[in-house]
């Protein structure tokens, strides 16, 4: 074999090692971005999941007010304070609880508005998150 050839094969031989790394750094950046995202998207799910679950807890006060405010086989009454409701045998709503509370009613042409507002509250594993829905009725 010439010494020019053997030069050359030398010369090469740290190539592969280089295009090696190379190649490892590219996709270890690119798997932990991967990861990044990955996480970031299951931590907006939860908090999307848990907000919901505030959303149907705060829907659920406002019901229970119109529902005492407007019954069925009465007459309709002015909107009072109800004690807070707390979910804890409710399958999916067992670490959330709703308040209400009631404006003053006013009047305008003789019809009666009453303003409620339900704020519905989560705590899972020391995330809290709340909604708040607010209603006005009118009394007929």
């Amino acid at each position: 074999m010439s010494p020019k050839l053997l030069f050359q094969q030398k010369r090469q031989y740290g190539s592969a090692l280089v295009l090696a790394i190379f190649i490892i750094v590219v996709m270890s950046v690119l798997g932990a971005a991967l990861i990044r995202m990955t996480s970031s998207s299951a931590t907006s799910v939860a908090y999307e999941v848990i907000g919901t679950r505030a959303f149907l807890a705060a829907q659920v006060g406002i019901q229970r007010q119109l529902q005492q405010m407007f019954p069925l086989n009465g007459a309709a009454v002015d909107c009072q304070a109800l004690p807070p409701i707390s979910f804890s045998s409710v399958a999916g709503l067992e670490n959330c609880d709703v308040s209400n509370v009631c404006a003053i009613p006013f009047e305008h042409d003789t019809i009666k508005y009453n303003t409620i507002t339900s704020t519905g509250q989560c705590d899972i594993n020391g995330e809290k998150v709340s909604r708040t829905i607010e209603v006005e009725a009118r009394s007929l």
